[in-house]
Formats: C-alpha cells, structure tokens, sequence
C-alpha cells in the first residue's frame, strides 16, 4: 500500500522542505516503523525547495495476517491467502497514518506553528483504493472538505477488458487543506470507502471518530453516511453517535459514563485504584489528571490494549515517580490477583456484560473476595433502554462483544446477591439521561464494604 503527499507551496522565497518539520519526519532519512499491521517505511523520494513529496509504503505480510486471529474475517480458507490485502488503500492505511504521523494530524509543529495551522498546497496521491459504493462517491466523501477529486478505474485484468472494471481506483486528491486536517480525513474516509474495517469494532471507535472528524466532520454532508460505515453499521453505536451530535451539547454516554464513577470515587474518598478492563486507558487518563488519586492501576486482559494504553499516557516519557504511581497489568477479573489486594476501590466501567454468564461466580470471587477492595464502582447497559435506539433490533444487544444486557431489575439482583455473601452494601446510580419507562442508558452499582461504611 502506497501514499504520497506534496507539498509545493510556490513562490521564489518558499521552501518545500518546511512539509517535513510538519510531518516531524526528516526528508534525507528514510525510516521503517513496526505496527500490528506489517512494516511502514517513511521516505522523501523527492525534497527540493520548489516541491517536496513525502511517500508511506505499508509493507504487509499475507500470512502474518492470517496467523493472526485479529485480521481474520469470515472469508473461506483461500480468501486468507489470497487477496488483495497487501496492495489496496485500506483500514490498514489508516491505522499506519495514525501510528507515523500521530503528531501531525494533531496539527502541532514547534518550529512552524502558523504554517502547521493553515491551509497550504497539497497533492495527496494513492495508487489503489479500494471503493465500494456508488461512482461519484469519491466526490461526495472528499469534495466537501475542499478537495479536487481525480481518479480513474482500474480494470479487473488489462489483457481481457470485456471482463470490464474492478471496485479499485487510483485517486489523485488537489486543494489547499490544513495537514492535520488531510491526515484525519484519509484517517476516517479510507475504511469508509472500503466499507470495511481489519479489526475489531467496540466502544472506543466513536471516541477515535469524534477525535478525527474534530473540526469537518459534523457539517460534512455525508455525516451520517461516513459514521455508519466508519462503525461497521453497528446499530447502537451509530446511534450514540448521532444521538450525540444531534443533542449536542448534550455530554456523550461514554463521558457521562466516565463522569458518574469519578464522582462515585470521590463519594468512597479512593485514592487507590484499579481500573479493572481498562482498554485503551481513556479512564486511566482521567484519573491520571487528578492528583488525589495516590496510586492507579489499569488491569486488561488484553496485551495490545494495554500497549496502546501505555502510549496514550505517555509512559515512556514519565517520570520515575508517575510511572510507579500509574502501572497497567496484564490480567483478568475472572482470577484473583494477588497484585490487587489493599486498594480503596476497583472499577468494573462497562466489563461484567463481556463475561459468559456462567464466569460470573468466577468474576464475583476475583473481585469481592481475591481483591476485596474497599469499594467496587460497577457500570453495565439498561437493556431496557435499548428500545430507544432506532437502529437497535428488538432483542439485539449494544455490541456484538456483548454475552447479556440486563435490565435494571436483573442488575439489582445479582449485585445485592453478591453483595451480602462478602459484606458489602449497594448503591444504584442512574447514567446518562432518564426516561419515564425504560430508565437511564446505563447503570452504576457502587459498592461498599460494611466493615468500611
């Protein structure tokens, strides 16, 4: 997979080379960068002051991919070997732009920051994009962020053209854009060209969304036509979504979310926590920031998650002292751990419903008996509520990763059971707006150790 982007800004003063201070890549270096997705190679093939064009060339493995269960879909045995995976502008593309030029698409240039906040020249140019949908779909996805749109067909096969046209087009985007601005939208609109994504869709692919549509997205046209098939079509989350941005500035659920076991914690008085399935560390960055919390640990079953968690917070460039107040473990809430015992409180945000039904009993006693923290602050859905979400299927659940959705009742009663077989007492909080009937879209247990009531 190949990108080029141009810069040529004109004029006798002008210098070119200035595009690689804004892309914090040097233009006489080429440098190779290791991601989930294969090799990324960053180069300058050309850096003169009249114009200077820097390429990323994705370099996947086809077998790699297959070994790895994450970038398997529900294609036959064959279609893992044989596809056009390695070669073809993809969701793939997008997570290599993210990974090489995370500081440039957050627009941030120390040495040129007014050119880093404006509009300059570009050339964007990819080879092979993959593009399901309608002709003018191209047009309707990039024109309105103030692009010239170019592009031509690909053939299926040169050699036999009654065999006619394949889905794949080359594209030549031109237009005076900000680079922040150009990488977010290549970021968001390559996978909803393809209408497809390599990876796993959960909750942090609207927060990932809203990141990089900040600033276009919401007054794009295709708004709803880019957020659908950026979310894989998930019912629930396209409709979080849009709920949101029509509300606005109605707070999202996951940050109402995040806001309701803040406030909880403080209520505990915690300064020692555990973020138990902490993901990608959106709540550890809350808590990170505020500085009554003494102690903190995420906990994730997932070691790539935790990965990503450790570069969202900057670990690696930490000090000493915040690292050993900030830890992230490899575990699970279904095994005690003896790493856990003693803190003021753990949180369960959004966790219980991916567990089987039948690990429950596995998960009460990791927690209330292993752990035995002072406090456990626990969010799940209302599945009542799910009947207010049009996209939502009656009986559906939020998110495929989901085993239950309970009801408010449901919830009640498995929390007070657990509660009084390890002496604790429970509390219920509603999240997120009320309805008369179906309730809050999301439920909040805390609860608290009678010993230390």
């Amino acid at each position: 997979m190949l990108l080029t982007v141009t810069y040529e800004p004109g004029g006798s003063d002008a210098d070119a080379t200035v595009l690689g201070y804004l892309l914090h890549k040097h233009p006489a270096r080429a440098q190779t960068f290791t991601a989930p997705v294969g090799d990324i190679h960053v180069f300058a093939p050309e850096a003169r002051a009249e114009r200077c064009t820097f390429a990323m060339m994705l370099e996947v493995d086809p077998v790699g991919l297959v070994r790895n269960k994450r970038f398997r879909g529900d294609a036959g045995a064959l279609d893992h070997y044989v596809n056009d995976r390695p070669y073809v502008a993809s969701s793939m593309l997008a997570v290599a732009i993210g990974a090489v030029f995370r500081t440039a698409m957050i627009g941030r240039s120390d040495s040129y920051p007014d050119l880093a906040a404006s509009p300059i020249p570009l050339r964007i140019e990819i080879p092979v994009v993959s593009v399901r949908g309608d002709d003018d779909l191209l047009e309707r996805l990039f024109a309105p962020c103030g692009w010239d749109v170019a592009s031509a067909q690909i053939p299926l096969d040169p050699a036999f053209p009654e065999w006619g046209d394949s889905r794949f087009r080359s594209v030549t985007l031109t237009g005076r854009v900000r680079l922040a601005d150009a990488l977010r939208q290549l970021y968001v609109l390559l996978p909803v060209l393809d209408d497809a994504k390599h990876y796993w869709v959960g909750d942090d692919e609207v927060a990932k969304l809203e990141r990089a549509g900040d600033g276009w997205l919401p007054a794009h046209p295709e708004r709803e036509l880019i957020t659908r098939r950026y979310l894989l079509h998930h019912g629930s989350l396209v409709s979080q979504t849009l709920h949101a941005d029509a509300e606005a500035p109605a707070t999202p659920l996951r940050h109402a979310r995040a806001d309701a076991v803040i406030r909880a914690l403080a209520d505990v008085g915690a300064r020692t926590v555990v973020d138990m399935g902490c993901g990608q560390g959106a709540l550890l960055a809350r808590l990170a920031k505020d500085r009554s919390f003494s102690r903190i640990i995420g906990v994730d079953v997932s070691a790539r998650s935790l990965e990503q968690a450790a570069r969202a917070l900057h670990l690696d460039q930490a000090s000493d002292a915040e690292r050993e107040r900030l830890r992230l473990l490899h575990g699970s809430v279904l095994y005690r751990d003896d790493r856990l015992r003693g803190v003021d409180a753990m949180v369960l945000m959004e966790v219980i419903e991916h567990v089987e039904p039948s690990r429950l009993s596995a998960l009460e006693d990791a927690v209330l008996a292993g752990a035995a923290p002072a406090s456990v602050v626990m969010t799940t859905p209302n599945a009542e509520y799910n009947a207010l979400y049009p996209g939502l299927a009656t009986g559906a659940f939020r998110h495929d990763d989901h085993r239950f959705e309970w009801t408010r009742a449901e919830f009640r009663e498995w929390v007070d059971a657990a509660a009084a077989r390890h002496g604790y007492t429970a509390e219920y909080r509603p999240v997120g707006p009320e309805h008369p009937v179906h309730g809050a879209p999301t439920q909040l247990a805390l609860l608290r150790r009678e010993a230390a009531a």
